[in-house]
Parts: C-alpha cells; sequence; structure tokens
C-alpha cells in the first residue's frame, strides 16, 4: 500500500516508550515524511487527525495493567480515516494485561485500524538502586527488537494492497478490562540535595509540580500535589540533581516477584 508518511504520537514520562518509538520508526525509509507529536506534557484539547495516507504510531506507558489514563485521554484526542496503525504499550515488568486491546479498541474507534501491535519492556517508575525493576530497560537488545519490528512492519506494508488486508486479528486481553481501583494519593519527596531549578515541575505530565519560595532556603522548592500526582516518576528519574525520591512498599514487592527479564512480544497477523 502506499503511505506518504509517518506519524508517531505517544506519551513518554520517563522516555522508556519515546526511546521505542524511536527505534521503530528508524527501521523506515528517510524519504518518506516523519512527524513526531509528544503528548506527554501536552495538555490541549484539539484534535489530530492522521489522514488514510500516512502510517500512525501510537505508544503509550502500562499502569496497572491497562493504558496510562492520563494517556489514554491524550490519544483519544487522534482521529482517523481508516488509517493503518501500530499500536505499542510499554509495561515495568510486571504484565501489561488489557493495556493494549484497551488501546485497541479506542484507537479503533477513533477510525484507524490496526496493522501491527507490540508490548514492550521499559525500567519501572518505582525501580530504584538497591532494588531494580527492568533496571535500563529499553537496554540494546529491546532497542534492536523494535527496529527490526520496524523493519517487518514496513516490509508488510509495502506488500499489502490495503491496511485492511493485513489488519492484525490477535490481540491479548480481555473484556471487560481489569478493574484498577483508585489509587491513594502520594507523591515523591524533594532531599536537601534540590538546587531549585524547576525541571521537575517542566517535566510533569500532570502539572502537579509547583515551586514555591521557602523560608528557610536560598532557592525555591517543588511543592507537588498529591491529588494531581500519577506516580509516573518523570521527577525522580530525570531531576539532575538527584533531589526527588519515591518511597513505596510496592518497589521491594515488584523487585521481588518481577525482576526475572521479560521478553518483548509483537503481533503481525
Amino acid at each position: 500500500m502506499e503511505y506518504k508518511g509517518l506519524r508517531a504520537v505517544f506519551c513518554s514520562p520517563t522516555h522508556t516508550t519515546k526511546k521505542v518509538v524511536t527505534a521503530f520508526v528508524s527501521a523506515f525509509d528517510r524519504e518518506k515524511s516523519i512527524e513526531i507529536t509528544d503528548l506527554t506534557c501536552d495538555r490541549s484539547t484539539g484534535v489530530i487527525e492522521v489522514a488514510p495516507d500516512c502510517l500512525a504510531i501510537v505508544a503509550a506507558p502500562v499502569y496497572a495493567g491497562r493504558v496510562a489514563p492520563f494517556a489514554l485521554e491524550r490519544l483519544k484526542r487522534l482521529k482517523g480515516d481508516g488509517t493503518p496503525a501500530v499500536l505499542i504499550v510499554v509495561y515495568g515488568n510486571r504484565d501489561y494485561e488489557d493495556a493494549l486491546i484497551e488501546l485497541h479498541d479506542t484507537l479503533t474507534e477513533r477510525g484507524f485500524v490496526t496493522v501491527a501491535a507490540a508490548a514492550f519492556v521499559g525500567e519501572h517508575s518505582y525501580s530504584r538502586a538497591g532494588m531494580p525493576i527492568a533496571e535500563g530497560r529499553p537496554d540494546e537488545s529491546d532497542i534492536a527488537d523494535a527496529a527490526s519490528f520496524g523493519i517487518r512492519t514496513a516490509e508488510r506494508l509495502s506488500t499489502a494492497p490495503t491496511a485492511e488486508t493485513i489488519k492484525i486479528t490477535h490481540i491479548p486481553g480481555k473484556h471487560p478490562y481489569r478493574e484498577v481501583g483508585t489509587p491513594t494519593p502520594a507523591a515523591p519527596d524533594t532531599l536537601e540535595s534540590c538546587v531549585g531549578c524547576g525541571y521537575c515541575a517542566k517535566i510533569c505530565p500532570t502539572a502537579a509540580i509547583e515551586m514555591r519560595e521557602d523560608n528557610g532556603s536560598d532557592h525555591p522548592l517543588p511543592y507537588t500535589d498529591k491529588n494531581k500526582c500519577i506516580k509516573c516518576c518523570a521527577c525522580v528519574k530525570l531531576c539532575p540533581s538527584s533531589a526527588r525520591r519515591f518511597d513505596t512498599p510496592y518497589t521491594a514487592m515488584l523487585h521481588e516477584k518481577f525482576s526475572a527479564r521479560r521478553a518483548n512480544e509483537t503481533f503481525e497477523k
């Protein structure tokens, strides 16, 4: 089938999903136009239309076996018209359960045709020194997997008459989706090494962090609204001063039960 270019749309607080998408896209012919749309911190509401002669790559992180709610809400801005789509979810080594089927259902309702799908492993948001959970992933092997997936997808597209002819028939997951309880409000703490640069506030997907003057410090300090925090730990993983920390008993549990390396999975027919 003929397609003019690629449109990659994703949410990626700690950059794991972004790395997988970048590797996948790198496998395609550079003569085609490539547009990257990162919705991680984009809280606008305008519709994002993707034409039928464009390949959409739609990716999101997994939270508790479902598509991260903030990401799903932003991806609902997408609108296709029989547009072929590759769907990718990235999970923290426990399980992705119903995330991929949920993303598929959402994109189908929005006018897309799923021609390939995948579940990749990324370092868990709760991973920390001494209790790693898929630490460093996606690593070189994962990046190679994503690039190979891209090559195979490009080859399938090149020989297919239409998106419908290569629409995949098996996507893991079940209906109704896994039930997820109401999360307990919590947020990372700020350590004494904070220099008040404000980077955490800049990268917070939900604008949960506000820099405030503090009488006990010579620079502003971050205040986090626990009711807005989604525990993505972007502020922890990406702080240039390593001045954010999130203590949760789930880290030890995940480290104990889900440290064994899991393989990435692709669905291409």
